[in-house]
């Protein structure tokens, strides 16, 4: 490793380790819930503690197993939608908690066996709401507890930076390449992508069944000039039936991937060829059309960019931005995520495994936020200011400034951040849950580090 590199890995450690930021086997059971500002057990029960935590889209149960009997859900909704926490072998659930809201469930004479447990709000499941707890007899008391147990504020700051410090952690695969194409007898540009399951690293050692066009996540940039024709050919290798719509892109009909009114589903196995001619610059995306609630925030999502993006938005910036040469160093494609199988993340890494950006003091790069996810995210970069000139691919009137964006599902923001001051800036979702827990940063977290 060079001198830079291991010098980067350490300033950006030192720096980001201060910031602040189904099958049930079941015996006869008994169940009471009980609803309120972290309610009570009425009845006493003794046993089990367990603390859940629900977020968009995840559930996680500290601790994750526990031995059989008495077992009392604490159940919290760090989210910032409504959530609710069911046992569906049980018939038992919460209501509807308010983001904030807390309630406890209590279950009773719990026997060995995996609990499955979800949120069961239209569409949270299938995002990612729903775990499984581990109810056995062979649990080691002492560590159950010590798991459950309040952690105090100096094995906090260690937690904390332990992870900051993995940061660049390095990770298997990567997206967002540049993706090749040829070109027809009949004057096309020819790109050939596959839709197919791989296993995807999120985070290190956390790998998950990623749906990928051609293994990346995000897929890889498709790149053209009005007055291109392109071709794209689509082969299906998943388990289930697909298509594919060009989001922000003006082609024929026929060509809108919107199965089964603009053509027939693309099976397993098949086929199927997109062609359109380019008519107007774009920061546009390609992504599922099918089942997509599953299969986009699974993976299949990439951007398609019509025109020199960097220039466009340079020449928008102009004299408004303190660029030392009027140029972009930079472009890059940040596309967000918050549930199915990847989760919260930027370009398909969870912090401490995404990626940092560099730039020099005076030198610009230009971003486009992708939201391939079901929230809004607010997106902040410490330092600088960034100025916002294209919503959409739509050049802007009026650019603005924001240090703050929200970026919807389905949005694509470009923004031109100049580096102003050195030092290492933290990069992240403003919605806190999707950047920071008490074991430290996490999932929707990078750096611009400025030298």
């Amino acid at each position: 490793m060079s001198n830079e590199s291991m010098w980067t890995k350490t300033v950006v450690a030192l720096m980001l380790s201060i910031m602040g930021l189904g099958t049930v086997v079941l015996g006869v059971v008994g169940i009471v819930a009980v609803t309120g500002n972290g309610g009570a057990d009425e009845e006493g029960v003794s046993g089990s503690q367990i603390e859940v935590h629900l977020t968009e889209f995840a559930i996680e149960m500290i601790p994750p197993a526990v031995a059989p009997g008495d077992v009392t859900f604490n159940v919290h909704n760090d989210g910032t939608v409504e959530h609710n926490f069911v046992i569906p072998s049980l018939d038992v659930r919460t209501a509807n908690l308010k983001p904030g809201e807390t309630t406890t469930l209590v279950v009773k004479k719990l026997a060995e066996g995996d609990l499955a447990v979800l949120c069961e709000l239209a569409g949270h499941d299938a995002a990612g709401m729903k775990a499984n707890l581990v109810v056995s007899s062979t649990i080691d008391p002492a560590q159950v507890a010590a798991t459950a147990g309040t952690m105090t504020w100096q094995q906090m700051d260690a937690m904390m930076d332990a992870v900051a410090k993995q940061f660049p952690a390095e990770t298997s695969g990567t997206g967002n390449s540049e993706l090749g194409y040829t070109m027809s007898a009949d004057g096309y540009k020819v790109f050939d992508i596959v839709a197919k399951v791989v296993s995807w690293e999120v985070e290190p050692g956390k790998f998950v069944d990623g749906w990928t066009y051609n293994g990346e996540i995000p897929a890889p940039i498709i790149r053209v000039n009005t007055q291109d024709k392109v071709r794209i050919n689509l082969k299906n290798e998943l388990p289930e039936s697909t298509s594919l719509h060009l989001h922000g892109i003006r082609v024929p009909n026929a060509y809108d991937g919107v199965d089964p009114y603009t053509q027939p589903a693309i099976k397993p196995g098949e086929s199927f060829t997109y062609e359109f001619t380019a008519l107007e610059q774009s920061v546009g995306m390609y992504h599922s059309h099918h089942n997509a609630q599953v299969q986009v925030p699974n993976g299949l999502a990439g951007a398609l960019l019509i025109d020199d993006w960097k220039t466009i938005a340079m020449d928008v910036a102009k004299s408004r931005v303190a660029d030392a040469d009027g140029d972009a160093e930079a472009e890059v494609v940040m596309v967000l995520n918050d549930s199915g199988t990847i989760g919260l993340s930027l370009n398909g890494k969870s912090f401490p495994a995404t990626k940092p950006y560099t730039l020099n003091v005076g030198e610009s790069m230009v971003v486009h936020y992708y939201n391939e996810g079901n929230m809004t995210h607010p997106m902040h970069l410490h330092q600088p200011s960034g100025l916002v000139v294209a919503h959409d691919g739509k050049v802007l009137e009026t650019p603005f400034w924001a240090d703050t964006l929200n970026v919807a599902p389905g949005e694509r923001w470009t923004v031109v951040y100049t580096a102003l001051d050195k030092g290492v800036w933290a990069w992240h979702c403003h919605i806190l849950t999707h950047a920071e827990t008490p074991k430290g940063m996490r999932y929707m977290v990078t750096a611009l580090i400025v030298s």
